[in-house]
């Protein structure tokens, strides 16, 4: 397995992880819930890496359990923004320097604030991308949290 950013600032740092692999569908949709299904994860314990914007020049991270969807209203308010909107795609590859489906939280170009939702503190091992499609790193939730200086709110639904 070639580095990413993500597994090169996972190591940097000296956080434990572990790496899963699997063959990416290149017609699938939802890059989480197929990361669950081909790797045999609870869904809830796979978090998917969403960028988000004030519709400004703020942008941020938000990472929800893979088979739920990012509440944009709560997103806003855990950020301290008056709204949030999906990020235009091209801009999301931009500040972060992954592809859609590959969004690492770890390792982004641009440092970027970090929301992630409440469930993932309940988790013994969560699992997000590694920089790449097909590519997860497992670690503990407050591993996660920590490193990125994260904050936790319920914005998943």
């Amino acid at each position: 397995m070639a580095a990413t950013p993500a597994t090169t600032f996972l190591k940097a740092r000296a956080i434990e992880f572990s790496i899963l692999e699997y063959d990416h569908d290149p017609r699938a949709e939802a890059y989480g819930v197929e990361a669950a299904e081909k790797l045999g994860l609870d869904p809830a314990a796979v978090f998917k890496t969403l960028v988000v914007s004030d519709e400004a020049k703020a942008h941020a991270l938000a990472l929800v359990p893979a088979a739920m969807r990012l509440s944009l209203a709560e997103a806003a308010r855990a950020l301290g923004w008056k709204r949030a909107v999906m990020a235009d795609p091209a801009a999301a590859q931009r500040l972060t320097g992954y592809v859609l489906g590959g969004i690492s939280p770890f390792g982004t170009k641009k440092s970027l604030p970090v929301v992630v939702d409440g469930s993932m503190t309940g988790l013994a091992r969560v699992h997000v991308s590694g920089g790449r499609r097909g590519l997860e790193v497992a670690l503990a939730p407050a591993a996660l949290i920590a490193a990125l200086n994260a904050r936790t709110a319920a914005i998943a639904v």
